[in-house]
C-alpha cells in the first residue's frame, strides 16, 4: 500500500516514526508542504526561510540516497496533500504529531478526508503524558521537570529504514529554489555561514557539544564562551529528536554533568505543553493584569524610534547591542542576552512584550511558537510561570557580572578598544580612556536612550496601575 509521509517541522529521516511506518506499509511518497496560509501571521519568518531552504536540500539528498524525491508544493497543507492523494489513490497519511494551533487544525482536515496516522517524536514526552496527581498539566516548569524525570530517559532512538520503496510513478512537484527561501536582494544572511543546516550537521553538532557538556552549568551564562549547545535550530526544525541529543549528550556521563543541559532540553516540552492549553499564548498575557497594561506607543515618534534603536542594536547599553547585532548576523542570539535584551524592550522602553516577540519571529533561525512565546512571557512577567516584573535586569550590572567584554568587542567593534572596567559603561568612562578608543558618545557609538533608575521608576508606576 503507498503511503504519504507528511513532513513538517520534522526533517530528518532517524528516530522519524512517521518514516519508519510508512516505509514498513509499503511504496512512500515523501511530501513537504510550505503553507503560508494556516499560520497567518505567524507564517514562518525571514532567517528560517533561510534554514528551511538548507535543510529541505539535505533531506531530499537523504530521500534520493534511497531511491525517493521530496515532493514540494506550495498552498494550504491539508487541501494540497488532500488532492495529492486523490491523484495517486492514497488513502494513509504519516506524519509527526504537532501542536502548533494551525498544525492541529490542519491535522483535524486532513483526518477528515484520510486515515491521518499522527506518531510522536517532536518532544521527549506529549502534553498529557506528564501530570500532576490530580491529573491535570503543570503550569510551573520546576514541579513539571521533576515529574519528567520519572518517566526518562527517553526510548533509545531508532535508526533511519534501511530501504524505502518508491512508487511506481511521480507527481509533478516545485523547484526548491523557486520558492525563493533565500535572501537576494539585499542578501542578509552572509554570516548564516556558521550553521549547517540538516540531519547530518544537527548530529555533528550534538556530538561536539556531548564533548563540552561538563562545562555547560558554569559557562552557559557567558556570552564571550562558546559553550552553549547551538542545538535549537536543529531541534525545532526536527533535523535530530530530543530523544537523540538526550542519549548523545548522557552516554556514560555523570547526571549532576548533564543535568543543567538536559532541564533545558526539557524547556521545549513544558513550551509545547503551555501553548497545548492555551492556543493564543503568542498574542494573549497569561496573567489579566497585564491586558490592562499602558504600554509605550511604539507607532510614532518616540516609542518609535526607541523600538528601532533595539532593533538596531543602537540603544547605548553595549551588552543589549552586542545581543542584537549577533541576532541580525547570525539569526542567533546568546541565551543570557536574550533575556537581558528582551526585558530592556519590556521594562527600560515599557514596548510590549508583543513586538519583541515578532521581532525574535522574523530574524531567529530557531524560532518556535512555544518557546519564542513562553520566553517574551517569561520575560515580561505575564506568563503563566514567569520572572516577576518588578524583577528588573540592570544591563549595567548583568554584562560585569556575566563576563561580556569579549562578546561586545566582537558585536560592538567600535567599542573594542575600551578597557574591560568601561566597555559595559561607556558613558561612565573617563574622557582619556574614551579619547584614547576612539570612542566619542553620540557619534561613534549612541549614549544610553533611556537612564536606567527612570525608566525602573517609570515601568513599576505602569506595573501598579496595571493591578490596580
Amino acid at each position: 500500500m503507498t503511503t504519504i509521509i507528511w513532513f513538517r517541522e520534522d526533517l530528518r529521516l532517524s528516530d522519524q516514526a512517521a518514516v519508519r511506518a510508512a516505509a514498513e506499509d509499503g511504496p512512500v511518497v515523501p511530501v513537504y508542504v510550505l503553507d503560508d496560509t494556516s499560520p497567518g501571521k505567524w507564517k514562518m519568518g525571514g532567517a528560517q526561510r533561510w534554514w528551511l531552504h538548507h535543510s529541505l536540500k539535505s533531506l531530499s539528498e537523504s530521500l534520493r540516497e534511497k531511491g525517493l524525491r521530496l515532493i514540494l508544493l506550495k498552498g494550504e497543507a491539508s487541501v494540497k496533500i488532500g488532492a495529492l492523494a486523490d491523484k495517486l489513490g492514497i488513502e494513509r497519511v504519516h506524519a509527526v504529531q504537532h501542536y502548533e494551533p494551525w498544525w492541529k487544525a490542519q491535522e483535524e482536515k486532513l483526518s477528515n478526508r484520510l486515515e491521518l496516522c499522527l506518531h510522536p517524536g517532536r518532544l521527549l514526552a506529549p502534553p498529557g503524558s506528564v501530570t500532576t496527581k490530580s491529573g491535570d498539566p503543570y503550569k510551573i516548569y520546576t514541579p513539571f521537570w521533576r515529574s519528567l524525570q520519572g518517566i526518562m530517559p527517553p526510548p533509545e532512538p531508532v535508526r533511519r529504514p534501511r530501504t524505502m520503496q518508491a512508487p511506481d510513478e511521480w507527481p509533478g512537484f516545485d523547484e526548491l529554489d523557486d520558492w525563493n527561501l533565500l535572501p537576494k536582494d539585499p542578501d542578509w544572511a552572509g554570516g548564516f555561514d556558521f550553521w549547517t543546516p540538516g540531519e547530518h550537521g544537527a548530529r555533528s553538532r550534538a556530538h561536539n557539544f556531548a564533548d563540552e557538556v561538563e562545562d555547560y552549568n558554569e559557562g552557559r551564562n557567558l556570552p564571550s564562551r562558546e559553550l552553549t549547545s547551538r542545538l535549537s535550530p536543529h531541534l525545532h526544525m526536527g533535523e535530530i529528536s530530543p530523544a537523540d541529543v538526550w542519549h548523545i549528550v548522557s552516554k556514560n556521563r555523570q547526571w549532576q554533568t548533564v543535568e543543567p543541559f538536559l532541564s533545558e532540553l526539557a524547556w521545549r516540552d513544558f513550551s509545547t505543553q503551555v501553548i497545548d492549553m492555551f492556543p493564543d499564548y503568542g498574542d494573549t498575557s497569561g496573567r489579566d493584569h497585564f491586558r490592562n497594561m499602558e504600554w509605550t506607543d511604539h507607532r510614532e515618534g518616540e516609542g518609535r524610534e526607541a523600538l528601532r534603536a533595539w532593533q538596531r542594536g543602537r540603544t547605548g547599553y553595549p551588552i543589549v547591542d552586542a545581543g542584537m547585532r549577533e541576532l541580525w548576523a547570525t539569526g542567533w542570539m546568546h541565551n543570557r542576552v536574550r533575556m537581558i535584551a528582551a526585558q530592556f524592550l519590556i521594562k527600560h522602553l515599557l514596548i510590549d512584550w508583543r513586538e519583541g516577540e515578532r521581532w525574535f519571529w522574523d530574524t531567529l533561525v530557531d524560532a518556535d511558537y512555544g518557546n519564542n512565546s513562553q520566553n517574551w512571557q517569561w520575560s515580561a512577567g505575564s506568563g503563566i510561570d514567569s520572572h516577576p516584573f518588578y524583577r528588573m535586569m540592570n544591563p549595567k550590572t548583568q554584562s560585569p557580572k556575566w563576563d561580556a567584554a569579549d562578546y561586545i568587542r566582537e558585536w560592538v567593534p567600535e567599542l573594542k578598544d575600551l578597557p574591560d572596567g568601561a566597555i559595559h559603561v561607556p558613558w561612565e568612562a573617563d574622557e582619556g580612556a574614551l579619547e584614547a578608543a576612539g570612542v566619542t558618545l553620540g557619534d561613534t557609538y549612541p549614549e544610553p536612550i533611556v537612564e536606567h533608575r527612570a525608566a525602573r521608576e517609570r515601568a513599576l508606576g505602569a506595573y501598579r496601575k496595571a493591578k490596580s
